[in-house]
């Protein structure tokens, strides 16, 4: 009897998968375009528009999202994040099977990888002048704590730096590197200090970069300095195919499931989102 077929895993540079597996993230700088950048950043910015103006007055924002309000958060005059963003604007869609990045995601998480979810953050200096802590994991289960140590990858982030952030103290992402093996957790008073604790390391790259990082690994976003910009970045996430829904794939039509996405796009969901319902294997 034959061995059942298997789907080849895509090779990436051997230097490239060892920095991840070691350090839990890895940076790609220039990944995007300046005028796929300069697009990305324009479609968000339309999207907060009409997000913001459909918003009812003094609305408050609550995780998890219990309405379509709740997906679009308000963080101060200048400041946004927006999730379920896949319908606002075909730039989004586009981005979740980018040929370029999909090596990566069957490499590293699985060959047969589902999305997860995504979201996209504007802010400026002003709303976050006191940021000092927000350090986390992701995952269900408070970072996915109650499997233990060592927690394994069960979801590959990626997150797109579309403004420059090649110096520190621009709310660049920070992380811990090799903290995804840790057997212990940063204290509270080390996750308080704005200069950060020994061994957290500022992601510093320019504008279209790429970072690919391990649910595990410790990280936060940096405060701002003086005279800083602010940032605006898109966040997608992958997992495996046998995991359940993410509760955000409950927030999109049925005219996206069944009418806008490419057959390699349908491959990364839930069959049950479908209508009729696709048979999985």
């Amino acid at each position: 009897m034959s061995a059942p077929a298997t789907t080849p895993v895509p090779a990436i540079p051997a230097a490239e998968r060892f920095q991840f597996d070691v350090n839990g993230y890895l940076v790609l700088e220039n990944f995007l375009t300046p005028a796929h950048t300069a697009r990305l950043k324009s479609a968000i910015d339309a999207s907060i528009v009409r997000r913001r103006q459909a918003m009812p007055a003094d609305w408050v924002a609550v995780w998890p999202p219990k309405c379509r309000y709740d997906l679009t958060g308000i963080n101060g005059p200048k400041s946004t994040r927006i999730l379920n963003l896949l319908e606002d604007d075909p730039a989004f869609l586009e981005l979740l099977d980018w040929p370029a990045l999909m090596p990566y995601v069957h490499a590293l998480i699985n060959p047969q990888p589902h999305y997860h979810a995504s979201d996209a953050i504007v802010e400026d200096p002003v709303d976050f002048k006191d940021r000092k802590d927000g350090w986390h994991l992701d995952g269900h289960d408070n970072g996915y704590r109650r499997l233990g140590h060592e927690i394994p990858l069960l979801q590959l982030k990626v997150g797109y730096y579309l403004t420059d952030m090649t110096q520190p103290w621009r709310g660049n992402l920070t992380v811990v590197p090799g903290s995804h093996n840790s057997r212990s957790e940063p204290t509270r008073e080390a996750r308080q200090q704005r200069e950060f604790f020994p061994g957290a390391v500022q992601v510093c790259a320019p504008a279209g970069s790429a970072i690919l990082f391990h649910n595990a690994v410790w990280h936060t976003a940096s405060p701002y300095g003086p005279g800083q910009p602010g940032r605006t970045m898109l966040y997608y996430a992958y997992e495996h195919p046998w995991m359940l829904g993410s509760f955000a794939h409950w927030g999109y039509s049925k005219a996206f499931y069944n009418e806008r996405l490419s057959k390699e796009q349908r491959a990364l969901f839930h069959g049950f989102v479908f209508d009729p319902p696709e048979m999985r294997f």
